[in-house]
């Protein structure tokens, strides 16, 4: 995560915005400045749903390996079946990997790869009770934690786990292959 959010901040830096983490501890700066950030897990789920409330998926219902990089013993395994592969396309027989960004349709808004591939980082801590005692509006996440939102799931991840609605967190500070992210900026 902080390694995400030092790109921001030089990305932020580069197009001439003000940066959105403070330059030493790399926290969000609050309100938010009008640079490069990462998406607030509300804002996350927003764009990958593509306006289908209630959906499993940014298209739908069901899943195939047509549609995202995940790992499944069929198409649509939602029961997380204990025999499953990875999707046939990014597993080499070693060890399977992301595929490149946009080798998936996009969703109605454009965006590809929010489910599948590589879990993607918020900017939110992670509480699990949260969004049931947090706000209803423009929800921003707890003010402090020890893990970080990660959604959309990724290529070593059932059809569950690459669920809209599905939220995990990791540790900030450690890198891991399977998470990437994506980023955002307020419009002006």
């Amino acid at each position: 995560w902080y390694g995400a959010a030092a790109y921001c901040n030089w990305l932020s830096g580069r197009l001439g915005k003000q940066p959105c983490y403070d330059s030493t501890t790399l926290l969000p700066i609050y309100p938010l400045p009008n640079g490069v950030r990462l998406p607030t897990e509300a804002q996350w789920e927003y764009a990958a749903r593509d306006g289908l409330v209630g959906k499993r998926f940014p298209w739908g219902d069901t899943i195939t390996h047509s549609q995202a990089n995940y790992y499944s013993a069929t198409d649509y395994d939602y029961d997380r079946s204990p025999t499953r592969t990875f999707h046939p396309a990014w597993d080499d027989g070693i060890r399977p990997f992301t595929s490149p960004v946009g080798g998936f349709p996009a969703n109605g808004y454009g965006l590809h790869d929010v489910a599948g591939n590589v879990r993607e980082w918020c900017n939110d801590w992670y509480l699990d009770s949260y969004y049931r005692s947090g706000p209803s509006e423009n929800p921003t996440g707890p003010s402090s934690g020890t893990a970080r939102i990660v959604r959309g799931g990724a290529w070593g991840d059932s059809a569950f786990d690459v669920r809209v609605a599905r939220r995990k967190h990791d540790v900030p500070h450690l890198r891991y292959g399977n998470n990437g992210f994506r980023i955002a900026m307020n419009a002006e």
